[in-house]
């Protein structure tokens, strides 16, 4: 039973961090006026900011009876999947951002 709940909650890990990679991947094509900057962005800090979320979501207990084996294989699952669906998701099926006004800021 507590090899089913670590697997749900696995998943629905995956599944939180997936969302947070596709808004952060938005939230700098919105706001970054720059045609590479968006993707340094997204590789550099979203991965950072995955990374942060999966140790303090595991060290609570999420997955807790599930045996990934190695830690490679963690990251691989939390990071490095998420953030490639997330951005998928984003770039491929959200409109582009150049199809929406802005307010003038000033």
């Amino acid at each position: 039973m507590i090899a089913l709940f670590g697997f749900a909650s696995l998943l629905a890990l995956v599944a939180f961090h997936t969302l947070v990679a596709g808004v952060t991947t938005r939230f700098f094509r919105l706001r970054l006026n720059t045609s590479w900057g968006w993707v340094v962005y997204t590789v550099v800090l979203t991965p950072m900011l995955l990374f942060v979320s999966t140790l303090f979501f595991t060290g609570i207990g999420v997955g807790a009876g599930v045996d990934l084996v190695s830690p490679t294989i963690v990251v691989s699952a939390l990071v490095v999947l998420p953030l490639v669906l997330g951005v998928a998701i984003d770039y491929l099926y959200v409109p582009p951002p150049e199809e929406y006004e802005l307010p003038d800021t000033r």
